[in-house]
């Protein structure tokens, strides 16, 4: 098997942001290589003797991205579809085009393409994968057993988790800041709308933790077995949590699949330049007194993301950070 390798030169401080929007064109995980100095919960996570000795932060990142490459030479993206290393090197310079365009500084970046050893680089990222913890919630994925570790309290709540190759881990800060708004809004019998749902760890949280119904949106077919088999992991019962393929903004049979006025909670942990031209369709899916939780905002661009909330007439309640990360929180009116 072969492989096909995007490698993109860029800024350290967009990493995030481009590995999530690569995900449109079906660039699904990213191996990323820079010099930001690693955090006290990520030291904990390398089960080493000696930490390597860290270089100095440049600011920059290369992130590469891999393709599976057949025989013909036709290269599968994530999302079903196919294309040429030509056709997936334009698609990512729209990509870096339009983030640049939005106030992200993607600095002066080079795209090559090359082609890569038969390596399982698709399993290789669990090694660097293990379990953590949202507050008193213990997240473990399916390869590893929980783990006691001394002073640590007993966790209220285990949730297993396998986001497969396409999805986040929950690791991230934007996950773990949804996940802590959720739990201030939801009560029994909550009916929660996840848009970007992908590997389904919101909205099954938040079936574990007493809401009675779920509805996930996602671009990605792949998000379908991936909150299957978390779903399964979990033991929750799959008839609680529809699945809805498409895209909200701007979709009326998803829009009408979706419905208006149903949901006491709406959850899109996603990006600013997705957030804000959601935010109308968003509001229309809310009862009246619902909250809506937006994440995936990175500094400075939480004003944007409040802006269109109040423009589509809801009050902001609550806003919070983690490191560089935010979180915005509008109420619709009763």
């Amino acid at each position: 098997m072969k492989w096909m390798r995007f490698k993109l030169r860029t800024n350290s401080d967009a990493e995030d942001v481009i590995i999530s929007s690569m995900q449109d064109i079906g660039l699904e995980g990213a191996q990323i290589e820079d010099h930001i100095p690693l955090t006290a919960a990520e030291k904990e996570q390398m089960f080493v003797d000696i930490m390597p000795e860290e270089q100095p932060d440049d600011g920059t990142a290369v992130l590469s991205f891999y393709v599976e490459e057949d025989e013909d030479g036709t290269l599968k993206l994530g999302n079903g579809k196919t294309g040429t290393p030509e056709e997936i090197s334009m698609g990512m310079k729209g990509i870096m085009s339009d983030l640049a365009h939005w106030g992200t500084n993607v600095g002066q970046y080079v795209i090559s393409v090359d082609e890569t050893e038969d390596i399982d680089w698709i399993n290789n990222w669990k090694q660097y994968f293990h379990q953590f913890r949202i507050d008193d919630i213990l997240c473990i994925p399916s390869w590893e057993k929980p783990e006691e570790k001394s002073g640590e309290k007993e966790p209220t709540l285990v949730f297993h988790i396998d986001p497969g190759t396409a999805f986040g881990t929950g690791m991230h800060e934007t996950t773990q800041l949804c996940v802590r708004e959720i739990r201030k809004y939801l009560k029994k019998g909550t009916q929660l709308l996840d848009i970007g749902t992908g590997s389904g760890i919101l909205g099954i949280l938040s079936l574990m933790l007493g809401a009675e119904h779920v509805v996930g949106t996602d671009l990605d077919p792949c998000a379908i077995p991936a909150v299957n088999d978390n779903l399964k992991a979990n033991n929750v019962d799959p008839s609680r949590f529809e699945m809805i393929l498409g895209n909200l903004i701007g979709d009326p049979k998803v829009q009408a699949q979706v419905g208006e006025e149903k949901y006491d909670i709406v959850v899109a942990n996603i990006l600013p330049v997705v957030l804000v031209p959601l935010t109308p369709a968003a509001v229309r899916a809310m009862k009246p007194g619902a909250v809506y939780i937006t994440s995936g905002i990175i500094d400075g661009y939480e004003g944007q993301v409040a802006d269109a909330m109040k423009k589509a007439g809801l009050d902001i309640v609550d806003i919070t950070d983690q490191g560089e990360w935010h979180c915005v929180v509008g109420r619709k009116a009763v």
